[in-house]
């Protein structure tokens, strides 16, 4: 199959690839489903880090194209070089592919430009906003900034989507909202916050809402740029 541009493009700017293979897979919630993965080596040549992702070569079962998706790896065993990978079942050939996967299955995936670290000064804390598909990234990150308190924002589409484990502890508040409007309550959520001067920002929703979002965050609470994160999951 082939990768099209994209393919190109990584090629040109030296991502390092892997053929992945399937360990296991677990339906988290009729929505949601968990697959594990040895990592051909990724795990040496990238050390783990808090919303770490690669991008996935998922092959269309109605065509022989590539679509290009990055998702977030969690719970990193460099040892036994193996991970999981956490899907958000919508439309889609990622979500087909994830709904028929079977274990031995493999599957290509490559490596650009994963590297966030977490601020150097610690902030007074998190404000954190994102959805299903960002909550993996957003579990890695809670898991980091230890006792550090946190406000967490995440919208939900589907009811079982709020059943989805949120690995908070008793210092982080988390609050589900509806997506309804293309992300309206999230976004007027960033508006009606109190936002200390000190916070650090991290958004990760859809295009529209963390564009949005981050105006918010600059323009409106005029938060420096170094205290804010941001990444559109999906379009």
């Amino acid at each position: 199959m082939g990768r099209g541009t994209d393919g190109v493009i990584l090629k040109m700017w030296r991502a390092d690839d892997y053929r992945l293979r399937v360990t296991s897979i677990e339906a988290i919630t009729d929505r949601y489903q968990r697959i594990g993965f040895t990592g051909d080596g990724l795990l040496t040549d990238h050390p783990m880090h808090p919303t770490q992702f690669v991008r996935l070569w998922i092959p269309d079962a109605q065509t022989d194209k590539l679509h290009h998706r990055a998702y977030t790896v969690i719970d990193q065993n460099p040892i036994d070089d193996h991970f999981y990978i956490e899907f958000a079942l919508h439309t889609g050939p990622a979500s087909s592919w994830a709904q028929r996967a079977k274990i031995g299955d493999e599957i290509d995936a490559s490596v650009l430009g994963s590297d966030y670290a977490l601020p150097v000064d610690t902030p007074s804390e998190y404000l954190i906003f994102g959805d299903t598909a960002s909550l993996p990234a957003i579990n890695s990150l809670l898991e980091a900034i230890g006792d550090v308190p946190a406000r967490v924002w995440l919208e939900w589409q589907y009811e079982s989507d709020r059943e989805l484990p949120v690995r908070n502890k008793p210092h982080h508040r988390v609050t589900w909202l509806q997506r309804v409007d293309n992300g309206r309550l999230l976004r007027e959520q960033a508006q009606q916050i109190t936002c200390p001067v000190d916070a650090y920002a991290w958004v990760s929703c859809d295009g529209h809402t963390t564009r949005s979002i981050v105006k918010t965050f600059k323009h409106a609470h005029k938060l420096p740029k170094p205290q804010l994160k941001y990444r559109a999951y999906w379009k």
